[in-house]
């Protein structure tokens, strides 16, 4: 979720607790919570926000993210990077709002509302809970439209970024080990491409003699050749395979 240098008041609900919000030109605080972020990009945001904005992974993690390698973190994150002048405004935020709005990443989706989640091994339903970020500088909440937060969610568009960010968060708070210290750089790097450079993962899927040593079905073999979800699907399988030895995929 996003973050801002100010103290923010965190306070859990559920769909039995309405909230009161609007986030429109006319609100006096406009585009003031898409600056001084740190805002942890998910695999499918990249995935949404680099083709709407019709460059390659490689330039998107290039030009508008930062990689976050923490000692205490078991896996390399990424974030948005925030500009550089003096305000530290999100990229693609403008007087007018936001510029890539329809494929803005999940946490600028929920917000005001924010989600913590984990699925934990061997149980199928992800863990999560919802709470208000009630943030000094915010008018929103002076607004009068009330909001469940099933009508939130589904008003912001979340579902499928949800089904997809669930799936990749099974592997970033799965407690299965990683195996031998001197295989941790290296699965390191797997999880890095899989997760953030979708097309330099499909290099090593389709340049690489990858589908001569898995059984793969032929028609989400072609699939993968163009459609990016599909291909993130998979990958999500291939790093279960190939960082905790689960049965994802099957050897030939």
């Amino acid at each position: 979720m996003p973050s801002h240098e100010e103290t923010n008041i965190f306070k859990p609900f559920s769909n039995k607790d309405p909230f009161q919000f609007e986030c429109h030109a006319g609100v006096s605080c406009f585009t003031e919570c898409c600056a001084r972020l740190r805002l942890l990009l998910t695999p499918y945001d990249i995935l949404r926000m680099k083709n709407r904005l019709s460059i390659s992974s490689d330039q998107f993690l290039e030009q508008y993210a930062e990689t976050l390698v923490d000692q205490h973190a078991r896996f390399p994150m990424v974030k948005l990077s925030m500009g550089r002048d003096e305000g530290h405004r999100c990229p693609f935020v403008t007087d007018k709002g936001c510029s890539i709005y329809e494929d803005r990443p999940e946490a600028c989706r929920l917000y005001p509302v924010g989600r913590a989640s984990a699925l934990v091994d061997r149980e199928a339903e992800t863990r999560e809970k919802y709470f208000i970020v009630g943030e000094a500088h915010c008018r929103g909440f002076q607004e009068k439209k009330q909001w469940s937060l099933t009508e939130w969610l589904n008003h912001e568009g979340v579902k499928e970024y949800k089904a997809m960010n669930d799936r990749w968060m099974s592997i970033v708070t799965s407690s299965k080990s990683l195996g031998p210290k001197d295989h941790v750089t290296r699965k390191h790097q797997m999880f890095f491409m899989a997760s953030y450079n979708l097309d330099k993962f499909r290099k090593f899927l389709f340049q690489s003699k990858f589908f001569d040593h898995f059984e793969v079905n032929e028609e989400l073999i072609g699939r993968m050749e163009s459609d990016d979800v599909s291909l993130m699907d998979f990958g999500f399988g291939w790093l279960k395979f190939s960082l905790f030895g689960e049965k994802t995929l099957k050897v030939k």
